[in-house]
């Protein structure tokens, strides 16, 4: 995750962007926290292993060939050269992160090869995948209160931690291999952005193609092998994420809110949410309002 920090300052070839990170004079790894009113997609990766924490906002985050929904509690792990980024939903107030960067010889080049460190050594190994944890499997909001030696015992335990956490998942595809060029990347944050910004009008894999200057049956392939989903069931997240919000946030009738988020049929748009949520639009007003 690209960004500035609060705490201090001190992420192959879509040509992922490369970021260098440089430790900070008092640290050996870098700990910030990322503000903003909202994440741009940008395909970015780096050398060192991020700990990110999402503690406000709601969007999608890629992985590799991975793309899923996150809001507040979301937890990853993610691998060096791994490419990955985060698109904040539209309308959604500010976003914030806790971001934690480390090399993994950070306290020497064999320190977490030793035999008591054996599980965080596995830990990474797994995270060149990205690894997706449980809300609440560490605390990390401490991070930024303590002295730097407690900091880093304390980052030490974390990973401790999730390396004892059975719920941790995969991103990546197991076969997922970064092959991305500059046009690529052009392509694919063109493809999101567009999406991001019209979810709410009639958009077209034809309208789509067209936009980045390619066939749609080209745009369609190269963006499921980029990111792992098709231009359909992208489209289809950020339009039920906003619902979400809808629902949460207003009290407007469904049948509105569905035509707010690009949905002209009722039944097309519960059928589509009952798909990612598990439950009637009706049902998640309920539940959240419970």
């Amino acid at each position: 995750m690209t960004g500035s920090g609060t705490f201090m300052t001190s992420g192959a070839p879509l040509r992922a962007i490369f970021e260098h990170i440089e430790a900070t004079s008092r640290l050996s790894w870098k700990l910030y926290v990322r503000q903003a009113s909202h994440f741009r997609f940008a395909w970015h990766f780096h050398h060192e292993f991020e700990l990110t924490l999402i503690t406000h906002g709601t969007g999608t985050r890629f992985v590799g060939d991975c793309v899923e929904e996150y809001g507040p509690g979301d937890l990853t792990l993610i691998g060096p050269e791994l490419p990955h980024t985060y698109q904040s939903a539209q309308g959604d107030g500010g976003h914030e992160a806790i971001v934690v960067q480390f090399r993994r010889d950070f306290l020497g080049a064999d320190f977490f090869t030793r035999t008591e460190f054996a599980g965080v050594d596995s830990l990474l190994e797994r995270a060149a995948r990205g690894l997706s944890f449980p809300p609440g499997a560490v605390e990390l909001g401490r991070l930024g209160t303590l002295p730097p030696p407690e900091r880093t015992l304390a980052l030490i335990g974390a990973l401790v931690r999730l390396s004892r956490c059975a719920e941790a998942r995969p991103l990546a595809g197991s076969r997922y291999v970064p092959a991305l060029d500059g046009a690529t990347r052009d392509r694919i944050d063109a493809i999101v952005t567009l999406i991001n910004e019209e979810y709410a009008g009639p958009i077209t894999v034809q309208a789509i193609a067209r936009a980045v200057h390619m066939a749609p049956a080209s745009v369609s392939r190269l963006f499921r092998r980029i990111t792992g989903a098709t231009i359909t069931g992208y489209l289809t997240m950020v339009r039920v994420s906003a619902a979400c919000r809808l629902l949460r946030d207003t009290d407007r009738s469904v049948a509105a809110i569905a035509g707010d988020c690009g949905y002209a049929n009722l039944s097309n748009f519960n059928r589509r949410f009952r798909e990612l949520k598990g439950m009637s639009p009706r049902e998640y007003r309920s539940r959240w309002q419970a």
